[in-house]
């Protein structure tokens, strides 16, 4: 090729005109710089929910008259809507909720849509039901939780905490906020029965006279000569003392009987709903604050503070603590990432400067924050913040991106040796390796494009590490084959100051000990090598035998995902299902107790923030009401205080253990994050729910014979007693029919509901109803009087036979079938698949003799793992074959790509046994980091085949050529292989808790890769002659 033939092409343009390399990198580096600020901060990524929900109240009515009325009706009516992937439905006390799982892919809001005209089509539900409500469901990232409290009455701390909230709703950074764990408004209008009888009234006829007498209906205009007039009728009223005067009836002797004068009329709170909290002991309301749109934890956090304190300042009867901080958990995630991030490059840095001499070094370097910051640019293309799961991307690919722009590097810095001009070096060195580096770079992108398309919410969460990751990739493959060309061929040498040539002198020193060793040790063992070449690969298929029976000793486990410590400890306690709040009330004493005598044990003052406690709530149990309490313990920051959550939940969980008669107890030191929640989840469905109960008790049996397993929910308690109605002879012979009877006795314990109306922010229902005295009791029932239609009062015993039972406590459906859901912690949880295994394999099936038509589902956990799993292997196999394929085109043979892929199970091997090492088990995101590791842990052994075909077609031998490639490549291969170790060293070490879901991947990509780096600089040269002897051997036989 002639010089002038040599200077052709885009990167020999690009290398003559260096202000176009300029522009091109002040472009990056300005432009990044001033997105990067722009772009949406927070702590995790957000995203939209595959999920529709159907949401149905009705009052007073029994899980299995909810079953039958509402959610049958709701899954019959929508299961065949096409993108529908799963049917989840819960019946409980007085609501049904149908949660709709849609498949990828799909148009949500065409779905959701669908979803909303079949629910509007239902013409048979109830009339007692409350008006369905279909929600697309989207995350909510709560950002502040704030305690109000203080030895006030109910109302007073209600209204002093919607004055707070209307505080936090005038600032401009603030758009959402709600109150929590309050009761909702309600106005209770209370008539005994004798007076009923006494003026002839029922309490459904109050209630409509209530409802006619409290309207504000517009009546028109009057168009006049001096202007329109609105016309309104104005008898709303919205408070119980502007009740109190509505006239009921008129008597006789003309006087009017007003509802004050028949009723007793209270405002208050609604005294069905069972709810109480506390913080350290007194009571307490919560305040959540979300963020929308464009909001950032940082931009939320001061003016929460702010006006919290000027709140504290100014009210003295309540004060406002905030128990959670997410802007600060977003400080210190930001903090440690940066943190390693930046040793990484220093280390990245370091090694770059031992290796290769400093001007190439600088250059070399420079593609890392021109990369970045063009990456930052892009980002707001595909709506991605700057999170914990970016952050991490980024770091994950610091010691990556320098992989291609190495090679580039070091291959120009070899064509100067020879003697070539900085130009020519240039040109020459980026065009020798031009193809195999963009064929690296296209791998790598290969195997992390799969990790795109996981499916589920887990998919939804790590998608943006492919995204964050292959952007970066692509920008970098730019920069290193047009940008750092033309900035090394335009940096010629200048005379050197002092500490530059003690630093060039300390460079030439180690670079010429390094090749010294190189030819010396490595160089000799390679020749070994070659010579044994079948020893080497039975000894290499020997290793790779001992780490897959390694792994299937179940010597390692598996997670879906690592789990983050939370700040704050927590126990869901529930007792059997209907118990009155008032034992709830002493189980949270108990708690309460163990907890301070676990934080006077370790450290009191310097580990307790508070305790925050509520009843009635549901929380983390399979059920929700009175009967369930919760306890929260906020503790100080990791560094300040003595213990771990975990080991300050395991203390507290041990002082538990005296406590009885619970159903359930479940502690949790890592609720909220990512990988909480039970550990264990095992689904079971059958058409009896007697039968699915007992089955789920006797299986909770059987698992308390692991040591290691606590915490066990079987996934129901028994229900509450139900009374049954069936009409008689006698009661249908006085004019009565099933409808009048139940509608009397609704109104008689569960009341008339006259209306609803909005009072500033909150709805309030207006409920007619007997006194409390007069509906707490079963004598009271029996009691009740029912009326004919000619207006006479029976009793309820002529009319009806009243048959005693037992009502289910909730009833779960998945797609149709009954279920229900076993919930269990493993300590470690490493070994929850397997515990899994042995209970799917012995306990199941003898579950199924016993009882037949039981069947196990996958639900929760151990869904989301499988459908994980199967979608990873999918992946892999897919990214396997895109990598071969990349390999064969620029080879032009069908066997050599397979030389370069061997080094992939030993990189799969280094990661499983790093993971060991580490004592981590492997998880959905070690999973992801070995598919990574797949595309990257290639490039090395890319780079020397392609050398040795090099070296063939120049006339040497296949012996020769693959020991100068071992050689003359060795300085590239470790280079890529240490900066890309370097780059995740310092996360692999990290011991900061928050860090903790991340490590997994940085093991599998930074330890992986040292060990397939290791055993490829000897097994691929030897594989290589092995097939050039199988090629002779076919030559000779033909």
């Amino acid at each position: 090729m002639t010089p002038d033939e040599q200077r052709k092409g885009p990167i020999a343009w690009m290398v003559m005109n260096p202000v176009a390399s300029n522009l091109i990198m002040i472009a990056l580096i300005v432009g990044g710089l001033m997105t990067v600020g722009r772009i949406k901060q927070e702590v995790f990524p957000d995203f939209d929910l595959d999920i529709v929900s159907v949401s149905i109240g009705y009052p007073g009515a029994s899980p299995s008259e909810v079953e039958k009325s509402i959610i049958r009706a709701v899954e019959e009516n929508i299961q065949g809507i096409e993108g529908i992937k799963e049917i989840n439905s819960t019946a409980s006390e007085g609501n049904g909720r149908v949660t709709i799982e849609l498949l990828k892919g799909h148009d949500r809001m065409r779905i959701y849509q669908d979803i909303q005209q079949e629910v509007d089509r239902i013409r048979t539900f109830p009339e007692e039901i409350e008006r369905p409500e279909v929600k697309l469901q989207t995350h909510r990232r709560d950002v502040f939780d704030i305690a109000i409290y203080g030895d006030v009455d109910e109302r007073t701390l209600a209204t002093q905490a919607e004055f707070l909230r209307e505080r936090l709703l005038s600032s401009s950074q603030i758009s959402q906020v709600d109150i929590t764990d309050m009761r909702s408004h309600q106005i209770t209008i209370s008539i005994n029965r004798a007076t009923l009888e006494r003026y002839n009234l029922t309490l459904d006829s109050v209630a409509g006279i209530i409802r006619r007498q409290s309207v504000e209906i517009p009546g028109g205009s009057i168009k006049t000569e001096n202007g329109e007039l609105l016309l309104r009728m104005k008898e709303r009223r919205d408070y119980g003392d502007e009740f109190a005067r509505i006239p009921i009836l008129s008597q006789q002797n003309g006087d009017t009987v007003l509802l004050k004068d028949i009723a007793q009329i209270k405002d208050g709170f609604n005294e069905d709903q069972d709810k109480l909290s506390f913080w350290n002991g007194k009571p307490a309301l919560n305040i959540s604050i979300y963020r929308v749109g464009e909001e950032t934890p940082l931009s939320i956090s001061e003016d929460v503070y702010r006006i919290v304190d000027d709140y504290n300042s100014q009210v003295k009867t309540v004060q406002a603590i905030i128990r959670m901080d997410k802007s600060k958990m977003y400080l210190q995630r930001v903090d440690l990432l940066t943190r390693n991030g930046l040793i990484g490059l220093a280390l990245v840095l370091l090694s770059l400067a031992l290796f290769l001499e400093s001007r190439l070094a600088f250059w070399v370097m420079m593609g890392i924050p021109i990369s970045f910051l063009g990456g930052f640019i892009l980002l707001p293309l595909f709506d991605i913040s700057i999170n914990m799961i970016s952050m991490f991307a980024f770091l994950m690919a610091l010691g990556i991106v320098v992989d291609d722009a190495i090679v580039v590097g070091e291959n120009v810095y070899e064509h100067r040796e020879r003697g070539e001009s900085f130009v020519d070096a240039a040109i020459n060195g980026a065009r020798d390796v031009a193809v195999p580096v963009t064929f690296s770079v296209i791998t790598n992108i290969i195997t992390f494009l799969p990790l795109m398309y996981m499916p589920g919410t887990i998919g939804k969460f790590w998608a943006v590490i492919p995204v964050v990751v292959i952007t970066v990739f692509a920008i970098s493959l730019f920069e290193s084959l047009f940008v750092l060309p033309s900035h090394l061929a335009h940096s010629e040498k200048r005379e050197r100051l002092f500490m530059g040539r003690i630093i060039f002198n300390i460079q030439q020193k180690f670079s010429q000990l390094f090749m010294r060793a190189v030819n010396k040790v490595y160089g000799p063992f390679l020749k070994v090598a070659l010579k044994n070449r079948y020893i080497v690969l039975a000894i290499a298929i020997a290793v790779l035998t001992v780490i897959i029976g390694f792994v299937q000793s179940k010597r390692i486990g598996m997670v879906p995902m690592m789990s983050i410590e939370s700040d704050f400890s927590s126990v869901t306690a529930a007792l059997p299902y209907g118990a009155p709040i008032e034992k709830s009330m002493k189980i949270h004493d108990q708690l309460l107790e163990k907890a301070r005598e676990v934080v006077a044990e370790n450290g009191g003052d310097d580990l307790l923030v508070g305790y925050y406690a509520r009843l009635g709530g549901g929380g983390r149990t399979s059920q929700a009401g009175p009967h369930v309490t919760e306890v929260f313990v906020y503790l100080k920051d990791p560094d300040i205080r003595p213990i771990s959550t975990a080991e300050f939940t395991d203390k507290w969980r041990e002082k538990c253990r005296s406590i009885k008669g619970l159903d359930s107890m479940v502690f949790e030191s890592d609720r909220g994050g990512p990988g909480s929640g039970s550990s264990l989840s095992i689904g079971l469905s059958h058409p009896d729910n007697d039968i699915l109960e007992s089955a789920s008790q006797e299986l909770a049996e059987r698992l308390e014979r692991f040591p290691i397993v606590s915490d066990i929910d079987p996934g129901f308690s028994k229900g509450k007693r139900q009374f049954d109605f069936i009409m008689k002879p006698e009661g249908i012979a006085l004019g009565l029919n099933s409808s009048d009877v139940a509608r009397q006795i609704r109104q008689a314990f569960y009341g008339a509901e006259s209306l609803r109306q909005q009072r500033g922010r909150n709805e309030v229902k207006i409920m007619v109803r007997y006194p409390k005295e007069e509906r707490r009791s079963e004598q009271d029932l029996h009691s009740v009087l029912i009326r004919t239609p000619e207006g006479q009062h029976v009793p309820i015993d002529e009319v009806v036979h009243i048959q005693s039972g037992r009502a289910y406590n909730k009833i779960n459906r998945l797609n149709g079938s009954r279920t229900i859901q076993l919930k269990a912690n493993v300590t470690p949880k490493s070994q929850s698949e397997f515990i899994l295994q042995e209970v799917l394999e012995k306990d199941l099936p003898e579950l199924q003799e016993k009882y037949p038509g039981l069947e196990q589902v996958f639900r929760g956990k151990q869904k989301d793992l499988r459908e994980g799993v199967d979608s990873l292997k999918i992946s892999f196999i897919i990214a396997l074959f895109g990598i071969y394929t990349l390999l064969a085109i620029p080879f032009k043979s069908y066997l050599q790509p397979l030389i370069v892929m061997l080094c992939i199970p030993f990189g799969i091997g280094g990661a499983i046994l790093a993971h060991t090492i580490m004592g981590y088990p492997l998880s959905l995101i070690s999973m992801m980091g070995i598919i990574a590791l797949s595309g990257v842990v290639i490039n090395d052994s890319l780079v020397l085949i392609d050398y040795a075909n090099k070296q063939v077609n120049k006339g040497k031998t296949p012996m020769e050529a693959i020991q100068l490639s071992g050689i003359r490549r060795f300085r590239p291969i470790m280079l890529t292989t240490i900066t890309t170790f370097c780059g995740l060293m310092p996360m692999i070490l990290e011991t900061s808790r928050q860090a903790r879901f991340l490590i997994p991947m940085a093991i599998s990509l930074g330890l992986g890769i040292v060990f397939a780096t290791v055993v490829m600089l000897l097994l691929a040269p030897s594989v290589y002659l092995i097939i050039n002897d199988l090629k002779c051997l076919r030559k000779s036989t033909n």
